[in-house]
């Protein structure tokens, strides 16, 4: 599966620069957390990775192709983005939107079986079948959190990037969508790409840890090397410090810096 890749990426909004050179690769098989504080560029970095805003300067190879110029349709095949806020515009049920997920697979003559049977899957590893038929403006902000998950996984990409992804979600669901995260590169192969506040769950979850601060990369590595009390008093200003904890460390905040 081949690496996605970020070079000299710059994006300047409203006269702030977002984005000051940014240069990461990313490996499939394998969980990224990218963290940093507010304001930091995390979510600017994820939608230029996802080809939804193209930067200023630098570029974003998959492989060794720009992915500003894949066709759209090839492009939504290969990697899936879940927004943080995601807008929902009309009333539809579950199953429908997780559909959607289908759409650049979907020939001439609507779904077919393969896509029917994608669907079920995507919605059995989000834990959303019982919502199937539901009308989506009904469920809550974490069981809809749920169904846009499924929605990515039923095309089957090679990439997943979601900001934000475990957000409104609580403390069971949130161990469940980390565990189907982890699953899906370490068993499936794939890409997966996420911004994160908690940095608890990041030093738990994540293979890799990109830590940003004002638009450029502060730290990158395992989550032990990435996560050091100097690299966070830098980040966000403040002391921090590991514990042990059952399922992994925990970071715990102490007070400013």
């Amino acid at each position: 599966m081949t690496a996605l890749t970020a070079t000299g990426l710059q994006v300047r909004l409203g006269g702030k620069q977002v984005l000051a050179g940014i240069d990461a690769a990313f490996a499939a098989g394998q969980v990224t957390a990218i963290v940093g504080p507010n304001g930091a560029g995390k979510s600017t970095l994820l939608a230029c990775l996802a080809a939804l805003r193209r930067p200023d300067q630098g570029q974003v190879l998959l492989g060794d192709q720009p992915i500003a110029g894949l066709a759209p349709r090839a492009r939504a095949r290969r990697l899936a983005f879940i927004p943080q806020t995601p807008e929902i515009a009309w009333a539809i049920e579950a199953r429908i939107l997780v559909g959607l997920g289908r759409t650049p697979f979907i020939g001439a003559r609507g779904l077919s079986m393969e896509d029917a049977r994608a669907i079920d899957r995507a919605m059995a590893q989000a834990q959303v079948g019982e919502l199937a038929d539901r009308d989506v403006s009904t469920l809550s902000g974490g069981e809809r959190a749920r169904v846009l998950i499924a929605r990515a996984l039923a095309g089957d990409p090679d990439w997943l990037l979601a900001d934000e992804p475990l957000a409104g979600l609580d403390p069971g669901h949130q161990l469940d969508a980390a565990d189907l995260f982890r699953r899906l590169a370490h068993d499936q192969g794939k890409g997966v790409i996420l911004t994160l506040h908690d940095l608890s769950i990041a030093a738990r979850m994540a293979d890799r840890v990109l830590v940003l601060a004002a638009g450029r990369r502060l730290a990158d590595g395992p989550p032990a090397r990435a996560l050091t009390p100097e690299t966070l008093a830098a980040a966000y200003g403040v002391t921090a410090r590991y514990a042990d904890g059952v399922g992994g460390p925990l970071i715990e905040i102490v007070g400013r810096a």
